[in-house]
């Protein structure tokens, strides 16, 4: 893709702020990747924590500038923490106060820089007072699904019920969503709940997009049209659209000590098996996945981390572990906890199938990658994600749960990874690899990918100009 940095675009400034989490900051950079390209200046705020990860993601371009902000003193708040990776649920709640304290410092920065738009995620429900009085637009980007923003931050769910949360909201389309489990409709709660006097995730989202100027959506109408539809009638407003925000294949190679491991098996037979670095399983969910993925036959790698706290991960890792199992499984099994080349290892010939915690970047390597998708969604829009790929778009396999509490045991994770590895022969497995191979085309198609970004800049200047 030919960078168009001499053409009108250029005029074009952009101010971007993610919520200091690497789920949400990740996407904005991707997008401020494929903006630069099409010739947007891109100003990028965070705090500076965050800043050497995200300008190893960030393409070095003259267009593109990391702009460091203070994070305000809260009570109680260790200084210096700046993501959510390092806190507790409890104090990345506290990090949300932190912000509210930062609108000064914000207005300044709107001030000084004049953008012609502010990209801001959902807790920035101040912002757009700010900036509009200064003749700045802000964009609503949202980083999930737009399954997730239509059925759980709906404006028709006020202080609702786990039975309410067990339906679809009013108006909501006719899909495979068409009703949650328990524990997943007690998990979607969260948003609904105020912590330390604060507005609560639900009516910071609602506060945003009432008043920003347009919903940018990480989707499309061929992935989401029904979902993205009811969102336009929601808010009656402009509702743009990034497309998937496919990745580029990683810059760097994959270390020798996994490449060594991996060549040793045939193509596509590995089961790589990963929850993201803010994901946990539960010690007696950890044993059924290792089992379940031993009972499989396959070689695997699992990648497991824990919450920040007392104690060593590789302790916990190993008390985790059914006694024996890491003897039974030498040089074909791999448990690991810590950072991974999770795209070079998705990348390799060797691996053939992905058992993830359906977080949307994850799901959409997996397709890129040529990895059949088993879906075991923890919290939150990793439900629905995993609803929408294995429901509506039947490109993948969740595993069988428990209604009440989603437990699964090691015979649902086994059942779940044949189906699109030892059977694919059979159905369902047959239909789910067509499908799978079918939206694999359509993501790697760069016309179509880079085509979502053209019309969207050209939205972006008509609503400027």
């Amino acid at each position: 893709m030919g960078s168009q940095e001499g053409s009108s675009a250029s005029k074009l400034h952009v101010l971007m702020f993610p919520w200091f989490a690497f789920g949400h900051i990740t996407p904005f950079v991707q997008l401020s990747n494929k903006l630069a390209c099409h010739g947007v200046q891109i100003s990028f705020l965070s705090a500076p924590g965050n800043i050497q990860r995200i300008s190893l993601s960030l393409n070095s371009s003259p267009l593109i500038k990391i702009i460091p902000v203070h994070i305000p003193p809260v009570d109680g708040l260790p200084p210096g923490l700046d993501s959510t990776a390092d806190l507790s649920p409890a104090l990345a709640d506290l990090l949300k106060i932190a912000l509210d304290k930062m609108q000064p410092q914000i207005e300044s920065i709107l001030i000084n820089l004049k953008p012609h738009i502010v990209f801001i995620d959902f807790a920035q429900h101040w912002l757009p007072s700010i900036a509009s009085p200064l003749g700045i637009k802000t964009f609503n980007f949202c980083v999930f699904a737009a399954a997730c923003g239509a059925y759980i931050t709906n404006p028709h769910r006020d202080s609702p019920t786990v039975d309410d949360l067990k339906k679809p909201p009013p108006g909501f389309p006719t899909t495979s969503i068409s009703s949650m489990s328990t524990y997943q409709a007690r998990d979607f709660l969260y948003p609904f709940k105020s912590f330390y006097g604060g507005p609560s995730v639900n009516e910071r989202v609602q506060t945003v997009r009432k008043l920003c100027d347009a919903i940018v959506m990480k989707s499309c109408d061929e992935m989401e049209g029904p979902y993205l539809d009811y969102i336009r009638q929601l808010y009656r407003k402009p509702v743009l659209l990034t497309g998937p925000l496919v990745p580029d294949p990683p810059k760097y190679k994959l270390e020798e000590k996994w490449e060594k491991w991996l060549q040793k098996f045939p193509s596509k037979s590995v089961v790589f098996c990963s929850f993201g670095s803010e994901t946990f399983l539960k010690d007696d969910q950890i044993e059924e996945l290792v089992l379940g993925l031993e009972q499989t036959g396959l070689p695997f790698i699992v990648v497991l981390n824990f919450p920040p706290g007392e104690g060593d991960n590789n302790g916990k890792l190993k008390n985790a572990l059914p006694i024996g199992f890491a003897e039974r499984v030498q040089g074909k099994g791999v448990v690991h906890t810590g950072w991974v080349q999770q795209q070079a290892i998705l990348a390799h010939a060797s691996v053939g199938c992905y058992v993830c915690h359906s977080g949307l970047s994850s799901v959409i390597e997996a397709f890129m990658n040529d990895c059949q998708l088993v879906m075991l969604p923890q919290k939150g829009d990793q439900f629905l994600n995993s609803k929408l790929f294995s429901g509506d778009l039947e490109a993948g396999v969740q595993v069988t749960r428990d209604d009440e509490n989603g437990h699964f045991d090691k015979e649902d994770l086994c059942k779940a990874v044949k189906i699109v590895t030892v059977d694919v022969k059979e159905e369902p497995g047959k239909s789910i690899s067509a499908n799978h191979g079918k939206w694999r085309d359509f993501l790697l198609n760069k016309y179509i990918q880079d085509s979502f970004i053209t019309n969207l800049v050209q939205e972006m200047k008509k609503m400027v100009n």
